[in-house]
């Protein structure tokens, strides 16, 4: 079976690339290293091509789709990632 995988240097996400009768061969396989390294894998077909993700993945797109959605809330999380340490208290200390 034929693997093709995209090494992008600089951080940025690994891809394995396969066609769908490779996929098919080798589907239980393929799924699993998905799930388990959460590495999408692009699909090729004669009609278009196709992305495979993990559960986990799919979850965070979702959710950053969301929060992306609230206005302001991109900004918030930028001015809070760039406080000091001294602007933010211990959970232990938080009533919930």
């Amino acid at each position: 079976m034929k693997y093709v995988i995209l090494k992008v240097v600089g951080g940025d996400v690994f891809m394995l690339t396969l066609s769908v009768s490779n996929l098919r061969k080798d589907i239980y396989n393929v799924i699993n290293q998905t799930i388990k390294f959460n590495e999408p894998v692009h699909v090729n077909a004669k009609e278009g091509n196709a992305v495979i993700i993990s559960e986990e993945d799919y979850n965070s797109l979702i959710e950053t789709l969301y929060l992306s959605s609230i206005p302001g809330m991109k900004e918030s999380l930028t001015e809070a990632k760039d406080a000091p340490d001294d602007d933010f208290v211990d959970a232990d200390e938080v009533e919930w």
